[in-house]
């Protein structure tokens, strides 16, 4: 059994292009060289999938430093890695991680993984087949238009284009009778008060950060995401899929099926991803507790770790 002294865990997160995978492996092997066994386990929603090494920026060997890495291309493309199917397999690998009595330092951007492992998931009863194949067949905005009558709130914090968020909420107030925030207030199985928790968000100069996202999509070019891309494309997966609506799979299939050029490809994935940014930089402005640090570069954090570094 782990002493609660010693069950750690470290957060880093912010936004796509961040600086947060370096800042992870530097604070692992700083732990290291003071005698303490450190890895890194992902929180990414997708670098799970092992299809997306190039699209997702997964880290490189050469990048992963000698640092044990987990939960990293875990997911084949074909299944769909759910916030609570993911939650699970982290409560895994930072379970093992205690035992072992090593620090488990998640890294990553996707909130809704962060939020669901901390606080626990929401009790919602299984969704009727039949009201979900009807809001599912619905228009996005027919469906956001009776979200706003069924459930006003949760429509007002939903943008009308949010597909698959739009399409939740409603299935869940009609097929359960109660809105998807009655449901949410009742998390469960969240490890948020079971941990010593060090947290850390990057959130660097907005400037620069778009700057970085421009240039990452074309190295991705240029370091082979049409390959991955075609590969995917030949596994007639379904586009439903989340490996399929990653940044970048539409904008290079487009491109692969002569719909417009390499550079167009280029610029619309550039754009896309500065606007993913753009929505991880506002939501970790916002959406995670007031007292957890932040940092605008992985220098500036550095300092911020300190407390792990107390006997």
């Amino acid at each position: 059994m782990v002493s609660p002294d010693r069950r750690r865990l470290a957060l880093i997160a912010g936004p796509t292009a961040s600086g947060k995978s370096d800042l992870a492996v530097a604070l692992a092997l700083a732990l290291e060289q003071r005698g303490e066994r450190a890895m890194v386990v992902n929180a990414d929603s997708a670098q799970v999938y092992r299809d997306l090494a190039v699209l997702s920026a997964r880290p490189s060997p050469e990048e992963m430093r000698g640092v044990e890495h987990r939960l990293f291309g875990a997911w084949d493309g074909a299944q769909a890695c759910s916030a609570a199917e993911w939650a699970a397999a982290a409560k895994r690998e930072i379970g093992r991680a205690h035992l072992a009595g090593a620090v488990p330092i998640l890294v990553g951007g996707t909130g809704l993984y962060l939020r669901t492992l901390l606080e626990g998931i929401a009790p919602v009863p299984a969704i009727d087949p039949a009201v979900r194949e009807a809001v599912r067949a619905m228009p996005v905005g027919e469906a956001h238009a009776a979200l706003a009558r069924e459930d006003p709130e949760r429509a007002a914090l939903l943008r009308p284009s949010d597909t698959t968020r739009v399409a939740r909420a409603l299935e869940v107030v009609r097929s359960t009778g109660k809105p998807l925030g009655h449901w949410q207030e009742r998390r469960e199985g969240g490890i948020g008060g079971s941990v010593a928790l060090h947290s850390l968000i990057l959130l660097p100069d907005r400037k620069a950060l778009y700057e970085r996202c421009e240039a990452r999509f074309a190295r991705m070019v240029e370091g082979g995401a049409a390959e991955e891309v075609a590969a995917l494309l030949a596994r007639g997966l379904s586009p439903d899929l989340p490996v399929m609506r990653a940044i970048g799979v539409r904008e290079i299939a487009g491109w692969l099926g002569g719909e417009y050029s390499r550079e167009e490809a280029i610029a619309s994935g550039a754009q896309a991803t500065r606007n993913y940014a753009k929505r991880q930089y506002t939501w970790f402005r916002h959406q995670v507790p007031v007292e957890w640090p932040r940092a605008a570069s992985p220098g500036e954090a550095t300092g911020k770790f300190a407390r792990l570094f107390q006997d």
